[in-house]
């Protein structure tokens, strides 16, 4: 009985892919692309715990070199960006990208067509040296649709601890405070009329002085909403976080998977003690300074 329930599983699924069947399943895209934190490894561990634990539909992003080949150093060509046609969510994890136009018109088009959006740290800062129409998101990318552009942070010997800024969220259930590996960004003040300030970080080992113009204790995740020159608003939710060694720890892979159910509008499906987020299979850490 259970061989030929198996069977008949298989002909239900292979059938829905001969005559097109939609899938339903939510569709996040990675879009990675940075010099500093192995986006392109960390993103890929979201995505499994998205498939694994929630039967999420997921792709990716990556930079590749002329060859075809991935390099995060190739910051002048994203493979994959067509997945954002679908997407019900784009999250977002770039440094300093220089695009031609037309795969900087996928990202706007996706910017501007009031689907969620999810940023990781450099992202404050994700284009440069982009031309004509797309120069103002070498600043607006980060400031306008995240809440800030890149300013300065608190020295690569530092490390930050997190804590809530408020209680209850429903993308803080089951996030108790941790120690961050990543140095904190200053960006204060967050720029949008609706910021929520979710969690706050305090810099360990700052090479700032608490008199200087960047206060020791800055936000570290928030929400917001942005509205495209179409006039559609999207959800939006941002963490300066994102360290490789951070994703070892389960406050922050569950902060990212709770931000993702937030943004996507199914918030009422976080469970009190939070998403699932464990491991599915070995992580070890790049390396990085």
């Amino acid at each position: 009985m259970t061989r030929l329930l198996s069977t008949a599983v298989a002909l239900i699924v292979l059938t829905g892919a001969v005559i097109g069947l939609a899938d339903d399943r939510p569709h996040v895209v990675f879009v990675a692309g940075d010099h500093e934190y192995r986006s392109e490894i960390t993103m890929p561990l979201l995505a499994e715990l998205l498939e694994e634990h929630h039967g999420f539909r997921t792709s990716q992003v990556i930079p590749v070199d002329d060859q075809g080949n991935m390099d995060p150093k190739a910051d002048r060509n994203l493979q994959g960006l067509d997945a954002l046609a679908d997407a019900d969510l784009a999250v977002f994890y770039l440094r300093w990208r220089t695009l031609p136009d037309d795969q900087m018109q996928k990202i706007v088009d996706y910017v501007n067509s009031g689907r969620p959006m999810i940023g990781l740290r450099t992202t404050t800062h994700a284009f440069r040296n982009q031309e004509g129409d797309f120069a103002r998101w070498n600043h607006g990318f980060g400031q306008d649709i995240f809440g800030q552009r890149w300013i300065t942070h608190h020295g690569h010997h530092s490390s930050t601890a997190v804590f809530p800024a408020i209680s209850p969220h429903p993308i803080l259930r089951g996030v108790e405070p941790f120690v961050g590996r990543s140095w904190l960004y200053h960006v204060t003040p967050v720029q949008g009329q609706d910021v929520q300030t979710l969690l706050l970080g305090r810099a360990i080992g700052s090479n700032r002085a608490e008199d200087t113009p960047y206060p020791l204790i800055q936000p570290v995740a928030w929400t917001k909403t942005y509205t495209g020159d179409t006039g559609q608003t999207a959800r939006v939710f941002f963490t300066t976080l994102g360290h490789p060694e951070e994703f070892t720890d389960i406050n922050k892979r569950r902060l990212m998977i709770n931000s993702i159910f937030w943004a996507l509008g199914k918030e009422a499906q976080i469970p009190a003690d939070g998403t699932q987020a464990d491991l599915v299979g070995d992580y070890d850490p790049p390396s990085v300074h």
